[in-house]
């Protein structure tokens, strides 16, 4: 029997995954018309956590954050039958994450933060990503069942609260990709060219191909062989600047870079490769 608690566009398409898979699920909802509207699917709803998960050996949770986790989990401990492994899949913080996972071990409740990058149809379809972090032994007793819920499951270690940190630079990078899209259409509208039009340079031009080289060179500390130096990318992005300005363009990010930019060449930089702006970032502490 599997409790799954959080049914959400994600958990719901995990508990349908599942239900086609021929488990026995049981379910809860803060709001539980969701949950019962999935008794139709064959699961079991109810309106009590404690009920969700009593007699389950796994117990699935998509939540909102750290504080909806703790007071669900808080709500479940009495309930959960010995042996029974908690999953959670919500995003939360890696502070939180440890000091969960502590709590609950001090408690005797095997606990693993398995985040996932994946959609409502990833879910559904069991494709996407799904990191996990914590004990390995505990890790690989469940391993067989979470790899029938994604496409790739990466284990990245011991420390519980290491899937929580990974899944954040995740999605901070995507966050500051669309935000760097949206600075892509307002230079574009400020020089005359639609947003459709300018998507098309990225059929001539990957910029995805340079992260792994470029991330590398920073790790390296490799500033003092420019290929773009540092005054040469500002003079370019103050022609940005200059020409979203004309036309009243609004940037997310790109004001913030010529900040860095500036700072960094007031501490005479210029003729170093513009990427040493990461350098203070990639300094061992």
């Amino acid at each position: 029997m599997i409790a799954y608690l959080g049914l959400g566009l994600l958990g719901s398409n995990f508990v349908r995954a599942m239900v086609r898979r021929g488990e026995k699920v049981q379910v809860w909802n803060r709001s539980p018309d969701r949950a019962r509207a999935l008794e139709a699917e064959g699961v079991r709803a109810f309106d009590r956590v404690e009920d969700a998960v009593r007699g389950a050996s796994r117990v699935h949770l998509t939540l909102s954050d750290d504080a909806a986790v703790d007071d669900v989990l808080g709500r479940a401990l009495s309930a959960l039958a010995p042996g029974a492994v908690v999953l959670d899949h919500t995003t939360t913080s890696s502070a939180g994450t440890g000091a969960r996972a502590a709590r609950l071990e001090a408690a005797g409740i095997s606990f693993l933060h398995t985040p996932v990058f994946m959609g409502p149809s990833n879910a559904r379809d069991a494709t996407g990503i799904m990191l996990a972090s914590g004990p390995r032994e505990r890790f690989e007793l469940v391993r067989p069942e979470l790899e029938k819920m994604t496409g790739r499951l990466v284990y990245l270690g011991p420390d519980p609260a290491r899937a929580a940190v990974f899944k954040l630079l995740g999605n901070l990078f995507l966050i500051e990709m669309v935000g760097s899209m949206v600075d892509v259409f307002s230079l574009a509208r400020s020089a005359g060219v639609t947003p459709a039009d300018a998507v098309t340079l990225f059929d001539l031009f990957n910029p995805a191909a340079a992260i792994g080289p470029r991330a590398q060179r920073m790790l390296d500390g490799q500033f003092d062989d420019p290929s773009w130096t540092l005054e040469m990318a500002r003079k370019d992005v103050r022609l940005m600047l200059e020409t979203g300005e004309r036309s009243g363009a609004h940037f997310i990010e790109l004001p913030g870079i010529a900040r860095e930019m500036d700072a960094w060449l007031a501490r005479g930089n210029a003729k170093r490769d513009w990427m040493v702006i990461a350098q203070d970032a990639v300094k061992k502490p």
